[in-house]
């Protein structure tokens, strides 16, 4: 550990959450329909979007009508993103000569990007032809992080309202974000990774010379278009199998810092654009608090922890002074902990099969973030989505404490918020320790693991903790590309997405009807250390449900090795 290092971490975590404050302004005009600087440019684009599809943006949707058009967004951007995947071969713009994928490969992935989860149980530049990248996985790049950010749009606008009908616009949510914000940070930020040295071209591979004189042929692909959304998407789906362990993807260390900056900076931009929104800035000021520091302290633990040698080192008597496995010069210990801990507070992403190298603790600490649910920052919209879920638990559980009825931002909130709210939390401990539970005992799924005993395990509980927190990053070790885990996993990233989605707006149904409250001397303060302290704490306690009984599932293994299974 250096001063250097921390100074590093500091940097990429202050700069995300600092530049995702002015984002966040502009994003909540955009929420609202406010005037914006693109406005002349982009508002006759809108206008025709709304009369190609016979849409009336100033129409407002109850929460049953707009789950209902989220719903069939997706549904129908999963049976398009399917169809290419299975027909590539015989889609244009295929210069590798890549033949289509596999059903459950194509049912895994195109769940995967449209749940903005982004699992890979392949590789990119040997699977995806030029067109699957550009109009498959590209696409559901720009709207499966839009789709989130409707999420918290539709939940803003019902702590304002006062005895409200509607909760908004699903299609003028889902246009405006993408045209408005998505588009021209994504553009932006490709011009730039271009500038620094990112390949975007049509072109499918290059020839080079290698120094002994041998050739070598180098995929190419619109790389620098692709890791721009990726990483503001919160989506993490790289062009290559190794993500931006890559020298395409991530070339310097100006670029690891950026791509870094990005991947949360839209995470922070939602926060601040909800407290914008609600008009309760001290209030989501006090939940972005609450998300650094957690965020903060994971992130310090995975750098102490893989400060150290690594133990099988120090057995063989062989000097080392930090576990430098999986770490690359050009990223060193303190980039490898800053993306880690990134990575997994954001909803999405990871430097691909890095964390299967990472320590034990710090491989622990990575797995708890993506447990705690989307909300450090997690994704665009999402994560403060089920934050401001976890404040109102806060307030309910502080409420019962001085038997008073809990308000939060200006709403009372009665039983069938907080029925809702638990069914939001707890859909990650059963998606994860149900499959997880399964797959222990089932030949079929422990056929695909190359580690046994303890450390598979890991890798099995990430596989679906990742999964089901919408994240996308894996443990090396474990061959996915098989039907029980893509199956499996393609389910837990359905349930992970779409259940707590439905139940936020069917929260926000519920708000929207009830009338808006001024503060009265009984109302806890929502803004101060002790709330914020409470929220913590309510946090890792929800976190706890998983991540605790999942050690519990260590019987379970020594029972079937005892059994003499494959595991």
């Amino acid at each position: 550990m250096t001063v250097q290092g921390w100074a590093e971490i500091a940097l990429t975590l202050g700069l995300a959450a600092l530049l995702g404050w002015p984002i966040g302004i502009y994003m909540s005009r955009v929420w609202n329909g406010e005037r914006t600087w693109l406005d002349p440019v982009l508002k006759p684009v809108e206008a025709v979007f709304y009369k190609a599809s016979g849409v009336d943006p100033t129409r407002s949707q109850g929460w049953l009508g707009y789950a209902g058009a989220l719903l069939a967004f997706n549904a129908v951007g999963f049976l398009l993103l399917y169809a290419i995947l299975r027909l590539q071969g015989v889609l244009p713009l295929n210069p590798q000569g890549f033949e289509g994928v596999s059903p459950h490969l194509a049912f895994n992935t195109a769940v995967s990007f449209v749940t903005n989860t982004n699992w890979q149980s392949y590789g990119g530049e040997s699977t995806m032809s030029t067109f699957t990248q550009m109009s498959g996985l590209t696409v559901q790049n720009f709207v499966s992080a839009a789709t989130g950010a409707t999420i918290a749009a539709a939940l803003a606008r019902a702590f304002v309202a006062n005895r409200g009908e509607g909760v908004g616009n699903f299609w003028a949510d889902l246009t405006r974000t993408t045209l408005y914000v998505l588009l021209p940070l994504a553009f932006i930020l490709a011009v730039v990774l271009v500038g620094l040295g990112l390949p975007q071209t049509l072109s499918a591979h290059a020839t080079a010379t290698t120094l002994e004189g041998g050739q070598q042929t180098i995929s190419l692909f619109q790389t620098a278009s692709q890791v721009a959304i990726k990483q503001l998407g919160i989506n993490g789906g790289g062009v290559f199998n190794a993500n931006a362990a890559h020298p395409l993807e991530n070339p310097s260390p100006l670029t690891n810092l950026i791509t870094a900056v990005a991947i949360n900076v839209m995470g922070w931009a939602a926060f601040f654009a909800f407290g914008r929104s609600v008009l309760a800035k001290r209030e989501v000021r006090a939940l972005a608090i609450a998300a650094l520091v957690l965020l903060g302290a994971c992130t310090s633990g995975i750098y102490i922890a893989e400060s150290q040698p690594a133990p099988a080192l120090v057995a063989a008597e062989i000097e080392q002074p930090v576990n430098m496995e999986g770490k690359e010069t050009r990223f060193g210990v303190a980039s490898t902990a800053a993306w880690a801990g990134q990575t997994t507070g954001a909803s999405n992403g990871s430097v691909n099969g890095m964390h299967g190298s990472l320590m034990p603790l710090a491989g622990g600490l990575t797995m708890f973030l993506m447990q705690l649910g989307e909300i450090l920052p997690g994704g665009i919209g999402s994560g403060i989505a089920i934050m401001v879920v976890m404040a109102m638990l806060s307030v309910f559980v502080a409420g019962l404490m001085v038997g008073r009825t809990p308000e939060y931002l200006g709403k009372k909130i009665e039983a069938r918020e907080i029925q809702y709210a638990m069914i939001a939390v707890l859909v990650l401990p059963l998606a994860i320790l149900g499959f997880t539970a399964i797959a222990a005992v089932f030949p079929t799924a422990l056929a695909g693991l190359l580690n046994h005993g303890p450390h598979g395990l890991s890798e099995m509980l990430y596989a679906y903790t990742s999964a089901a927190a919408n994240n996308g990053s894996a443990f090396a070790g474990l061959t996915a590309n098989a039907p029980w885990w893509n199956t499996t996993l393609g389910i837990a990233m359905l349930a992970g997405r779409f259940v707590p989605a439905v139940v936020v707006l069917a929260i926000a149904g519920s708000l929207v009807a009830k009338p808006k409250l001024a503060p009265s001397p009984g109302t806890l303060p929502a803004h101060g250390g002790l709330f914020i302290g409470l929220l913590i704490g309510v946090i890792l306690i929800l976190g706890g449900l998983q991540f605790f009984p999942a050690l519990a599932l260590g019987p379970i293994v020594e029972h079937f090795q005892m059994l003499g299974g494959a595991f």
